[in-house]
């Protein structure tokens, strides 16, 4: 395993933390089960005095889950070349009671992956269904290092998690070639229920390198209006490399275009790094974000991990995204005054520990 995946693996990255953690509950005759999962709980605060339309909220610290999961991963040998998988991950509340006597919810609230495929060394894997962005996987991963808040780069929902189907090459000299299909139906709406869009296909695909100390991805995503887009083109260059057994520097740059009529248009940099010393783990990164009708801003994010045990680890994360101001008037002892909803100065943060299983 390269160093770069062995730094996410502390700093939590849930693919290697759950191979890492899996338990094997039935390995018989080339079909294997594992369960795997984590309770994570946590107490976060600060962040945005202000919601989007200059509202005032309540950024007080709170006790809170941290993303607890629980899910199950299969496979069966066809051949001495071809394996059958599945997988199915759900997410849970960890931190309070639920159901019909608590707040309402049912305990588990969301098929966060469900999704089945084939796999071949010589001719590489395919699948099919709810499963994670295959841009965020192959390109945006280097960054990806923080347990809740701190990408600015796409992450693992982007234009994927559902009706999706993919394919990507075996490791061909260091080189992974990628695509995706997601797929945005009508199928059962009336007239009046469709959208103007119709039915949609937004594809993602790209390239990785990975050989030796050096990551790099190269990607593209249809951001379709349909899945949160602005209906124009997504890019992505972003890579990683190992300075030594303990220090992974990373580098990236994404942009897309500015639509006419939605807007959203944008210039992404980022810079950071992850150092791990023992038990520990540290990650800083810094982002210039410059929207193409808005002023630039500059995000930044730290983190700090500590792992008690291979099954046990504590975390305190920062981040300050800049959100950008917007002058409002609001009401004060009935006199209307301008209000600029983000000063710069509401940190976000996070601290709290995380059992795998």
């Amino acid at each position: 395993m390269k160093k770069t995946l062995l730094a996410t693996a502390i700093v939590g990255a849930l693919g290697a933390s759950a191979a890492a953690q899996a338990a094997t509950v039935y390995d018989q005759d080339g079909t294997k089960l594992d369960v795997y999962g984590r309770i994570a709980m946590g107490i976060a605060g600060g962040g945005p005095e202000y919601n989007g339309s200059g509202e005032k909220i309540d950024n007080d610290a709170e006790f809170v889950d941290v993303y607890s999961r629980l899910g199950l991963r299969m496979s069966h040998e066809v051949s001495r070349d071809l394996t059958a998988f599945g997988r199915v991950e759900w997410r849970f509340d960890g931190d309070e009671r639920t159901g019909p006597s608590g707040n309402g919810n049912t305990g588990f609230k969301e098929v966060r992956q469900s999704y089945i495929g084939l796999q071949s060394d010589q001719f590489g894997t395919f699948q099919a269904g709810n499963f994670d962005s295959f841009y965020n996987q192959f390109v945006s991963l280097p960054f990806d290092v923080y347990i809740d808040r701190g990408l600015e780069f796409a992450g693992h929902p982007k234009q994927s998690r559902g009706d999706s189907i993919g394919y990507y090459t075996p490791d061909l000299s260091g080189f992974t070639a990628f695509l995706q299909l997601k797929h945005y139906s009508e199928r059962g709406l009336t007239e009046a229920e469709q959208s103007s869009e119709g039915d949609v296909i937004a594809p993602q695909g790209g390239v990785r390198y990975a050989q030796g100390p050096v990551t790099l991805g190269l990607g593209f995503v249809e951001d379709v209006a349909r899945g949160g887009g602005n209906a124009e083109m997504l890019y992505g260059l972003i890579g990683s490399y190992d300075i030594t057994d303990q220090f992974s520097a990373r580098l990236g740059y994404e942009t897309r275009d500015d639509n006419n009529t939605r807007g959203g248009g944008f210039d992404t940099v980022g810079l950071g790094g992850t150092f791990t010393t023992g038990p520990w783990a540290f990650a800083a990164d810094i982002y210039d974000v410059d929207p193409d009708n808005g002023d630039s801003r500059t995000s930044w994010a730290l983190g700090s991990y500590y792992k008690v045990s291979s099954n046990f680890d504590v975390f305190l994360e920062l981040q300050q995204a800049d959100q950008q101001s917007i002058s409002v008037n609001v009401f004060d002892n009935d006199e209307i005054v301008g209000v600029d909803t983000a000063d710069g100065d509401d940190m976000y943060w996070l601290t709290g520990a995380r059992y795998h299983f």
